[in-house]
């Protein structure tokens, strides 16, 4: 035979495969790619079943007391017949496996003593039933014995099938322990985890709020004061502050926290509608009503009502709400059954309502029964050390949204921390979802940014009247002729050097006549490169 034939016979006996040379295949594969421990070991044993029409099989490991073992997984067994296989290591064939880290074989279960059938699986009797036990060996030491019954024939070569079941169980112990040391890779992973956000929590957020800002702290205490007690608190502050957040800080640290917390938007339902979702309606009361509404101060019996917006609140509501706030109890729209709650308020506005209460707009009854405990939530504007953290924690959950691995660029975020933030922390939520969104690099920079951002610094100052302008620069008539230069950051930057030379070069002095933070005052500082003269230091 030449060479080319040979090789062709090579060729073709290479790709016969036995069923055993198959099943190991499989289960090499299998263990190569899996990760759970019990779904894997079931696969490998229906794999021995279907290719080499093995009746049943188990695998039986040591639990954790070590004292017994018991089935961690099998073929061909009910959930009971599993259940019942508990052995204890000195008891039948399984035992006598396990102590001599031998295999054992029964080619008649009927006729070894030994032999317990715990699991009472084996009651058929069309043939003699042949049982095979084979250990388990991690590192020369048995953590279990892998078993399998075959229906007993004269031609069946036991020794072949030792030697197969042999393989397999090395083959299951490799996995055992692959699968033992990911495990206890993910517990550690999962504790340091667990450990780190404990310890950033505690640095930076306390009722589920993420702050460290000397103003958010202050917002802290009050909550930790407030919340205990069943006094109404209201919250006052800019759209996008987080009111409800500190809403339902008050309520999971206060007595009601097993209790409801329900929210209602008092801007946001119609005046015809508000009142229905506020006391409920019997069936009939008004066209619609098809059936019986309870409303959200029944709802929220035992537990919070949170009033968003209730500045917004129609006046003749005012009176009615009031009226439950004062008594405990109201009746149903279309009903007569005066109905009694128990229930905490927690009201949230942004507008002034002393101012609201000045021009006749909110009653004054009402807004004292309120402003039991005013809780003020100061702008982001106001919190610079929470920036960073703010847009790492909604960067770090966008991303896990949208499956990418965005990031901030050093100067964006330092820009974002001398930006004024009109929406607050809505705003910076909204911004990073759409920058997430919208970016495919994984680097937002600065001038990614939206710009009217960008443009918000020039605004502040330039965009002001010219008459004051004028008197920014050098407090007289002769600052109109520089006025007309024609650069707008030219400008600027004439601005700010001439409020900081007026004011001594107290930054905070003159950022309150130009009538900005002293954070964007430093940032234009920064920005255009102004310094005093020698002889003089900034001051803060």
């Amino acid at each position: 035979m030449d060479n080319k034939k040979k090789r062709d016979a090579i060729s073709r006996t290479s790709v016969v495969k036995t069923p055993e040379v198959q099943a190991l295949c499989e289960i090499a594969q299998l263990v190569g790619s899996a990760a759970k421990l019990e779904t894997t070991l079931s696969e490998i044993l229906r794999i021995l079943h279907d290719t080499l029409y093995m009746e049943r099989a188990s695998l039986v490991l040591l639990d954790e007391t070590a004292e017994n073992l018991t089935i961690k997984a099998s073929y061909g067994l009910t959930k009971e017949e599993k259940e019942r296989g508990v052995y204890n290591l000195n008891e039948g064939v399984i035992g006598k496996v396990f102590r001599s880290k031998s295999p054992f074989v029964v080619p008649d279960i009927k006729s070894e003593p030994l032999f317990l059938n715990r699991t009472q699986a084996r009651s058929i009797t069309k043939s003699s039933i042949a049982f095979i036990g084979v250990p388990v060996l991690l590192r020369n030491e048995p953590v279990g014995v892998f078993t399998v019954d075959r229906l007993f024939a004269p031609e069946v070569s036991f020794e072949e099938d030792v030697h197969f079941i042999t393989v397999v169980a090395t083959l299951i112990a490799q996995f055992i322990e692959l699968n033992k040391t990911i495990k206890q890779k993910e517990d550690l992973w999962i504790e340091e985890n667990r450990t780190l956000r404990a310890e950033l929590d505690k640095r930076y957020s306390r009722h589920n709020i993420i702050g460290q800002s000397k103003v958010m702290h202050e917002v802290f205490q009050l909550i930790d004061r407030v919340a205990p007690s069943t006094a109404t608190a209201l919250l006052l502050g800019e759209s996008g502050t987080g009111k409800e957040l500190v809403a339902r800080a008050v309520h999971h640290a206060g007595p009601r926290v097993t209790e409801p917390f329900i929210k209602i938007n008092c801007a946001a339902l119609p005046e015809n509608l508000l009142e229905s979702e506020l006391l409920g309606h019997e069936k009939g009361a008004f066209t619609g009503a098809t059936s019986f509404k309870k409303g959200r101060f029944e709802l929220a019996d035992g537990g919070t009502l949170f009033l968003d917006e209730i500045g917004e609140l129609p006046l003749n509501l005012q009176a009615k709400l009031l009226r439950v706030l004062q008594e405990r109890n109201f009746e149903r729209l279309g009903g007569t059954k005066t109905i009694s709650v128990d229930v905490r308020i927690i009201a949230a506005t942004n507008i002034n309502l002393e101012e609201a209460v000045a021009r006749g707009r909110f009653r004054a009854d009402l807004y004292y029964r309120l402003n039991v405990v005013p809780i003020m939530l100061p702008p982001l504007r106001d919190r610079v050390e929470d920036i960073p953290l703010l847009l790492d924690f909604f960067l770090r959950e966008s991303n896990e949204r949208n499956g990418k691995q965005m990031k901030l660029s050093r100067d964006a975020v330092e820009f974002l921390k001398s930006y004024t933030w009109p929406g607050n922390v809505r705003e910076m939520q909204n911004l990073v979802e759409r920058m997430v969104i919208i970016k495919d690099d994984g680097l937002c920079k600065m001038n990614d940014l939206p710009s009217v951002m960008l443009a918000e610094p020039e605004r502040l100052i330039i965009n002001e009247q010219p008459e004051r302008r004028k008197t920014q620069i050098n407090g007289d008539s002769r600052a109109g002729s520089k006025a007309q230069k024609s650069s707008l950051k030219d400008m600027e930057k004439e601005i700010v050097e001439a409020a900081m030379k007026r004011n001594g070069w107290v930054q905070a002095r003159a950022a309150r006549e130009l009538g900005i933070s002293q954070r964007q005052i430093g940032y234009r500082i920064k920005k255009y490169g102004i310094v005093p003269p020698e002889h003089i230091r900034f001051k803060s």
